[in-house]
């Protein structure tokens, strides 16, 4: 049983390689070579593989566990549980500025650290590494404030519309298939916040 990888590589293949390839005339030459700056997104790239490999460990687990695998089956239960993927738009549009694009990451990783309490609901036998996550969530969330403000950059709190307190489930299929979305649905924002970091340190 696999995570569906291919289905996510295709997804992100699509909507990521057309505004990447715009981005090589980012605004950024005051910070690119900013020696702290670039210390910070090689040491924040490392640690965001290691969250995205404990996320797909805990993919692989609800695949194990609940027989929850693909998500392209799941797409019409999705549909009744509301549960959206936290909005990183600033982080791979043509109009890419580095203050907006933390700043969503900042404000998504604290939305997840909240919505993974529902994964610990579901998998009690893997708690640690669900509280693993949330305490790196937390922590990667903490390490890019503090880099913008030390760097003086100007922070953007965006509006937490449809992001408000996860869904009652209905159900234990529910909290399962809720549980399944919530990991694919990070695994994607880690996925494009690691992008764009890799962009930025590669300015």
């Amino acid at each position: 049983a696999a995570v569906p990888t291919g289905v996510l590589a295709l997804l992100l293949g699509t909507l990521l390689w057309a505004p990447w390839r715009a981005l090589h005339g980012a605004p950024l030459a005051e910070l690119s070579g900013h020696q702290d700056f670039q210390l910070f997104l090689h040491k924040n790239l490392e640690f965001t593989r290691k969250i995205k490999g404990d996320v797909a460990a805990l993919q692989r687990v609800v695949c194990d566990t609940f027989q929850l695998c693909k998500e392209e089956e799941l797409l019409l239960v999705q549909q009744d549980l509301g549960i959206a993927q936290v909005p990183l738009e600033q982080c791979h549009s043509r109009t890419f500025q580095a203050e907006a694009c933390f700043s969503q990451i900042r404000d998504g990783l604290r939305a997840y650290h909240g919505s993974l309490a529902a994964v610990l609901e579901l998998l009690p036998g893997h708690a640690s590494l669900v509280e693993t996550l949330q305490l790196d969530a937390a922590n990667l969330s903490s390490n890019i404030q503090q880099q913008v403000e030390d760097l003086g950059m100007a922070t953007v709190t965006y509006p937490s519309e449809g992001r408000g307190p996860l869904p009652a489930f209905s159900s234990r299929f529910h909290h399962q298939v809720g549980g399944f979305f919530i990991l694919a649905n990070f695994q994607r924002f880690l996925e494009t916040a690691y992008r764009a970091l890799r962009h930025l340190a590669r300015l």
